[in-house]
């Protein structure tokens, strides 16, 4: 498999992922909110400035020295020793090629070896079969499902 990495995100590496971000349908549960992504600097520097939180960190995936995702670890909770994962591939050219399964394991090692947590929570759209997929295949769990959502966590 190609070099796949995990890297802090950049206001730089920010733009070059959205510039070749593609919408997924399958993270809609409402179509009525799906709307083809069109690249915008401004909303691109916007979305930049509302990840820069002290509860978060934020990657980008990258495969040879090219951003192809994100992976978030949000709401980390020292207290607790959780937080929530949240992933995103670029478009359909990266995706079915275990790269999200890989920044996945290298998220979730991040969580549990560099930032001492004991849990992480992820969850899927129903429909989104293969997010349910991936996140199974690293080792998270179903905990519950809702009308939208399927609800996992994986310990340490």
């Amino acid at each position: 498999m190609s070099n796949i990495k995990l890297t802090i995100m950049t206001h730089e590496f920010c733009h070059e992922f959205f510039k070749g971000f593609q919408s997924d349908a399958d993270i809609y549960m409402d179509m009525s909110k799906y709307n083809e992504y069109q690249y915008d600097k401004n909303k691109v520097d916007a979305y930049f400035e509302t990840q820069q939180k002290t509860n978060r960190i934020v990657f980008l995936i990258m495969l040879d020295d090219k951003p192809i995702g994100e992976i978030k670890l949000k709401d980390i909770d020292y207290e607790t020793k959780s937080c929530t994962l949240s992933i995103h591939l670029q478009n359909d050219l990266v995706k079915n090629k275990g790269y999200g399964t890989k920044a996945e394991k290298l998220a979730i090692d991040y969580a549990f070896n560099e930032l001492h947590l004991n849990k992480v929570y992820a969850d899927a759209v129903l429909k989104n079969e293969r997010s349910q997929h991936v996140l199974e295949k690293v080792g998270f769990t179903l905990i519950r499902k809702d009308d939208t959502f399927m609800y996992y966590v994986i310990e340490k």
